[in-house]
């Protein structure tokens, strides 16, 4: 008899992770063919086409996974749990001793194991191959612009090579511009030997053109180098800043980034006393992934036990999906007023989780009444 609970233990979490399972490839399938469609007004530019395409919904297809992971969890739990209940298996485990806490347990531990699977995911290979998607797509819709996966944004105007290692698109008021980081400007002569480097700390592209700010230029003369550094410098060059916007935009995502890249640009960013609100925002919601799945079971997991037992499967997936989008909404709305009052981002993505457990132990305490 000892064996029995682990027996059915195994059981539930088996037909709980199977429904997940299923429920989470139609999710990343689903988002893989919405993506699709909107690749379609990309294809034919330069390289770019069908098959270049379906190489990069191929390579985002892990950070995809990522992002379901939560949604499909709660609807794939309630599903399962429900199916469970529909044939009356529940009460058939509730008779032989199992508690309420078992069969959630039961349910939540496999799901953090792959949860945490998918942190690692979210670290590791879905940042590097988001950067391999958008290096290769970047490379095939322009021959003289590429976004390296290491080395940063390159475009290229006659003998002059650009190399930015950030960008981004800012504004003031009605005023809008381009703004590239950590710029280098390699200038060769015809016959293939470089002429000069120029390391500006900053290149704004602004109506009246191109703003080099800090610019420490090198120049190689045939037997000897010379040196001199500038505040402002201006630039005279044709290059599409609408073109480098859509391609800086490549280099520093943070919704794409890893929570190490995170913290480096939050570093970044406030030893430049700039804004890094929207780079703190995706880091502390790396951090809080896994409670946000644990919360949104555990109070979806009582439902199983009551409301979902004379339900069909149309019912488990209205409930489901309302669980998953009402948790995402107020999350949603919780982190959008820390970035307007400044309030700390931890107590915005905090609430949200705390909200549902509580829900849970209200509905715990009523079914167990």
């Amino acid at each position: 008899m000892k064996r029995l609970p682990r027996i059915h233990d195994l059981y539930a979490a088996r037909v709980v992770c199977i429904t997940v399972a299923m429920v989470w490839l139609v999710l990343v399938g689903l988002d893989a063919v919405l993506a699709g469609v909107n690749e379609i007004d990309d294809i034919g530019d330069g390289n770019y086409g069908v098959g270049s395409a379906i190489a990069y919904i191929g390579y985002t297809l892990p950070r995809r996974a990522y992002t379901m992971f939560p949604t499909a969890a709660v609807i794939g739990a309630l599903m399962g749990l429900g199916q469970l209940a529909a044939t009356s298996e529940l009460i058939a485990l509730r008779a032989l001793g199992v508690s309420r806490r078992r069969l959630s347990l039961s349910v939540a531990l496999p799901l953090l194991l792959v949860t945490g699977l998918m942190m690692v995911v979210g670290e590791s290979v879905a940042p590097v191959a988001q950067r391999a998607a958008d290096t290769m797509k970047s490379s095939a819709r322009s021959d003289d612009m590429i976004v390296a996966q290491y080395s940063g944004l390159w475009a290229r105007e006659g003998d002059i090579f650009l190399n930015a290692q950030t960008g981004q698109e800012r504004s003031e008021g009605d005023d809008a511009w381009l703004e590239l980081g950590d710029v280098r400007l390699f200038e060769f002569a015809d016959d293939g030997r470089l002429e000069s480097i120029a390391h500006a700390a900053t290149a704004e592209h602004r109506a009246s053109g191109w703003l080099l700010r800090n610019v420490r230029r090198t120049w190689f003369e045939e037997r000897a180098v010379s040196q001199a550094e500038v505040l402002e410098e201006r630039w005279e060059s044709q290059l599409d800043a609408a073109a480098l916007a859509a391609n800086a935009g490549n280099l520093w995502r943070p919704r794409y980034m890893s929570g190490a890249q995170l913290a480096e640009g939050i570093e970044y960013r406030r030893r430049n006393a700039l804004d890094a609100s929207e780079f703190e925002e995706y880091y502390w919601g790396r951090w809080f992934y896994p409670l946000n799945v644990l919360a949104l079971c555990l109070a979806a997991i009582p439902f199983a036990f009551g409301s979902l037992r004379s339900g069909g499967l149309g019912r488990r997936l209205f409930i489901g999906i309302v669980f998953a989008l009402g948790f995402w909404l107020l999350q949603n709305q919780a982190v959008k007023l820390a970035a307007v009052y400044g309030f700390d981002y931890r107590l915005a993505y905090a609430v949200p989780p705390a909200v549902m457990l509580v829900v849970s132990w209200l509905l715990f305490r009523r079914r167990s009444g």
